[in-house]
């Protein structure tokens, strides 16, 4: 049985699909049109679904939405009427969007794909969320917490999974959203919402949590979690262009200039050509700490919420899933603040995530069927074979040299041992928001000055950004605290922050206040990778790379060798691997 799993119409549409109930494909349009964060409807990544599978569309037995256009029509609607006339310019936009495209998918499924409507199912967005962790994960039975921006009116639910069934046991609803607040102040902060939030989380370690008390004046919080939002501060319920009003700004000042940069200390920046002042220093500790503040507050309401789902259920193991699971800080808070001994986020956790939940849901729950695989790693995306790499750079006569493995391995991890950043494009793209070894630059953790090396001459981003490193699973616990979490899965897809026992041998990965947000790397996940990192290991005694996702500011990570190669080309990286080519400035 082949079932389709499809998100799209509002930020990372995605395609995925199932044989028999095991995943054999996913990814997210932005790979293949290069517009990040893509909403529109997944024609290039439902194509890579079927061509992968090697069938055609009228071979699916299902397509699964992944979420109810018309409840979600239902809560905008009776949204802009509560709202008018402030609503009005909501209004429109609705009336172009929805009436044109969005309400109609059903018919648009069917004529993409040429298959009958009988065949098209639809899940709700939370219950999708809800059984992408549950289905993906090891566990029989689990509590289930999903926490995001705002489905068709849920915005956080919690539940139980056991065996094939899942059961929703509360819902918090619109306008009351965490994943909400939490991009009011990505916007605030001078950042652009469903792309910045991780930014605000970087920029959270540089400030301090001074202004807890104004932030719980925007959110009431109940011991159990529950929460509500006090919407005087807030206008993203009727507006298009603005998710704040007067009164946040009053409360918390002049918004954050977008890129504007971000300074703190006049050493660090002591080159730069235009001078740093008092008052820039200044202006950038008050911002930082409102990072800080938002962070520490959607911490504790989500162990708060987190706590009373254990009390309800009484199990060990979590699932967590919605685009609040992507905040690698507050998972490890919850690891570390309530009962639960094991938790289970698959890697893409967000919206394209639920074109996987949905999936799940019709093979598991609809379907009655048995539990499939397990999710143990995230390559799941397009693969360019030796030969077609070869091909690419032969045709556009790109100098290259081809080594074989053990010759590529031994030359790469010396390159990067004398400090050179190298490109890394293997196998098939990751699956999620997360580089973790196929689409990765890497660099060593050594160099001090490394993380302001990629930053501004590879990534051309926010000079606080921090890094990500790829350690081996066996010497993981020797440079970072990780005992507790060692074989859970967030820790295989960068979706824990943890703290570093060795930052003075590994600062360029050591973020300002001495966390991690790790990847630990098995063999049997990606051997390829591992055995860089191995020999990496053997020159220089750290059994970790430094890794960051390949791509330059402001695009998705490469897809396809031209992708690589183009990028290669606009940035400082020094050497580019593409399967056993290699190309150098």
């Amino acid at each position: 049985m082949y079932i389709l799993g499809v998100s799209c119409y509002y930020h990372d549409s995605a395609a995925v699909l199932l044989k028999d109930g095991e995943l054999i494909a996913a990814a997210e349009e932005e790979r293949f049109t290069r517009i990040k964060h893509d909403y529109s409807f997944p024609h290039n990544a439902i194509k890579f679904c079927l061509e992968h599978a090697g069938i055609k569309s009228e071979n699916l037995d299902f397509v699964v939405f992944h979420e109810k256009p018309f409840l979600k029509f239902e809560r905008i609607i009776k949204t802009i009427l509560a709202t008018f006339p402030k609503s009005c310019n909501l209004f429109k936009d609705v009336a172009i969007t929805w009436l044109k495209s969005k309400l109609w998918i059903k018919s648009t499924i069917a004529q993409s794909l040429n298959i009958p409507e009988n065949k098209i199912l639809f899940s709700q967005h939370h219950l999708s969320h809800a059984a992408s962790a549950f289905f993906s994960s090891p566990f029989e039975e689990a509590a289930i917490l999903t926490i995001d921006g705002v489905g068709e009116w849920a915005t956080t639910t919690l539940g139980i999974g056991k065996t094939n069934k899942i059961t929703l046991l509360n819902e918090i609803m619109f306008p009351h959203s965490l994943g909400l607040l939490y991009s009011v102040f990505t916007a605030f902060l001078g950042f652009k919402v469903n792309n910045g939030e991780y930014k605000v989380m970087g920029m959270s370690a540089y400030g301090k949590p001074k202004h807890i008390d104004k932030v719980y004046q925007l959110i009431e919080v109940n011991d159990d979690g529950s929460f509500k939002l006090n919407m005087k501060y807030f206008s993203f319920h009727y507006s298009t262009t603005h998710s704040f009003n007067r009164n946040f700004i009053k409360l918390f000042g002049t918004p954050r200039e977008r890129e504007k940069r971000f300074v703190l200390d006049k050493e660090l920046f002591e080159q730069n050509q235009i001078p740093i002042t008092e008052e820039e220093i200044k202006e950038n500790r008050y911002f930082a700490d409102i990072a800080g503040s938002i962070q520490k507050v959607t911490e504790d309401i989500l162990i708060k919420i987190a706590n009373n789902l254990y009390q309800k259920t009484h199990l060990k193991k979590l699932c967590i899933s919605g685009g609040v699971a992507l905040n690698c800080v507050a998972n490890y808070k919850i690891l570390q603040n309530t009962p639960f001994t094991d938790i289970y986020i698959q890697p893409a956790s967000g919206d394209s995530g639920a074109a996987l939940g949905a999936a799940l849901y019709a093979w598991h729950c609809l379907s009655d069927k048995k539990r499939a695989a397990i999710i143990s790693h995230s390559y799941w995306g397009k693969e360019y074979s030796n030969q077609e790499i070869d091909l690419f750079l032969k045709k556009n006569n790109i100098v290259h040299t081809k080594l074989n493995q053990n010759d590529l391995i031994e030359y790469i991890a010396e390159k990067i041992k004398n400090g050179k950043i190298v490109g890394w494009f293997q196998g098939r793209f990751e699956w999620g928001p997360r580089a973790l070894g196929n689409r990765s630059i890497l660099a060593d953790p050594r160099n001090p000055k490394m993380k302001q090396i990629i930053n501004t001459k590879i990534k051309f981003r926010e000079s606080f950004r921090p890094f990500a490193p790829s350690v081996l699973a066996e010497h993981a616990s020797d440079f970072f605290d990780i005992d507790a979490i060692a074989q859970q899965y967030p820790a295989k897809f960068m979706l824990y922050t943890v703290p570093s026992k060795r930052g003075d041998l590994i600062p360029a990965v050591t973020h300002i206040n001495e966390m991690s947000r790790i990847q630990i790397v098995k063999k049997e996940d990606n051997p390829l990778y591992y055995t860089l990192i191995e020999k990496f290991y053997q020159k220089t005694g750290i059994p970790l790379l430094l890794n960051t996702s390949f791509n330059l500011k402001g695009e998705p990570m490469v897809n396809s060798p031209k992708d690589a190669y183009t990028t290669f080309l606009r940035s400082g990286i020094d050497t580019l691997v593409m399967g056993n080519c290699i190309i150098e400035k």
